[in-house]
């Protein structure tokens, strides 16, 4: 086993964050994935667009809907490519459109899991840079999946939306003063059309959410062309906040300028900020890419998908892997 684990870590083509700790029996990638059915899906230039933006009607045109129990993909699934890119010219919702920067990523989400693990492999392809300027001077690109297992309504409804407010770094409201991650609008005291800033409810209030499980999580890697991907595993509460992890891995192959990429993490709980997965229940997932060296706000994300393990009506379904 420890010359099997050696020789995938010297193989040029695979770039294997677990390798180390000689934690998967199998290497991800090597699952049959050719016989899994997969999801496509479009991810889009937000620029500026916020919780508190989604629900204001002078704002936006689809607010009163959505109040009244419409979700985002209800309204706006296959608008992703032109929504895009009107915002990311600038036209709306950017104030500092980036030359070169396109307006939306097709990306194809596959699921399987062994009875211990969920592997989620996922597929697109980079962007040159090509003029544009690096923000982050460590990755050339990240993906990310944040999923929540029915507790954050704001995520069932919106997907990552739920945690993205008004006043955060380089978003319209930014205070300048202090550095505000996403969080879930429930942590703060008031939420107002700029944001709840940094006024928490007690911590007795933000501990009781956190036992009932009121969280996201996400997995993501880190990448690099020829280098390791590295695995992040964090959740959002009252911020986010996240680590390198043993439990989450990340393994990634890059050709043609196209990435492919395995998240894999256990389906069974691991720690206070994690979520359990069980066969027929429903989880809610969002994506995000952020390619071409790009950081914060300046990412491209999903509408909210539904995921299931081994069989039901979902977007995505985690089969046995073969």
């Amino acid at each position: 086993m420890r010359k099997h684990m050696n020789f995938l870590c010297r193989r040029s083509a695979f770039v294997v964050a677990a390798c180390a700790f000689g934690m998967i029996a199998q290497p991800a990638l090597a699952i049959d994935w050719d016989n899994i059915q997969g999801a496509d899906m479009t991810l889009f230039y937000p620029g500026q667009a916020s919780w508190e933006w989604v629900l204001t009607g002078s704002s936006h045109s689809g607010a009163t809907k959505f109040r009244q129990g419409r979700n985002c993909r209800g309204c706006h699934q296959g608008e992703e490519a032109d929504m895009g890119n009107l915002i990311v010219s600038g036209k709306k919702l950017e104030p500092d459109p980036i030359p070169n920067k396109r307006g939306f990523i097709p990306l194809n989400v596959k699921a399987a899991h062994d009875g211990d693990r969920l592997y989620i492999r996922l597929q697109w392809s980079e962007q040159a840079q090509d003029g544009i300027p690096v923000m982050d001077k460590d990755w050339e690109s990240r993906v990310t999946m944040m999923f929540d297992d029915g507790s954050v309504i704001e995520a069932t409804r919106a997907a990552c939306w739920g945690a993205c407010h008004d006043d955060a770094h380089q978003m319209a409201s930014d205070p300048g003063d202090v550095d505000i991650k996403k969080y879930l609008a429930r942590s703060r005291v008031k939420i107002t059309r700029h944001g709840g800033g940094m006024d928490m409810k007690p911590e007795a209030d933000l501990a009781e959410m956190r036992d009932k499980g009121i969280f996201l999580e996400y997995w993501q890697a880190r990448l690099n062309q020829g280098s390791p991907a590295v695995a992040h595993r964090g959740h959002i509460l009252e911020t986010r906040e996240d680590a390198v992890t043993d439990d989450v891995t990340a393994e990634a192959e890059y050709s043609e300028g196209q990435w492919t990429v395995v998240l894999s993490g256990p389906l069974a709980g691991t720690g206070p900020y994690s979520k359990t997965f069980e066969p027929g229940k429903t989880y809610h997932v969002g994506f995000a890419i952020h390619d071409a060296h790009a950081d914060r706000r300046f990412h491209h994300v999903s509408f909210e998908h539904t995921l299931v393990l081994d069989q039901g009506e979902a977007d995505i379904v985690a089969v046995a892997a073969q």
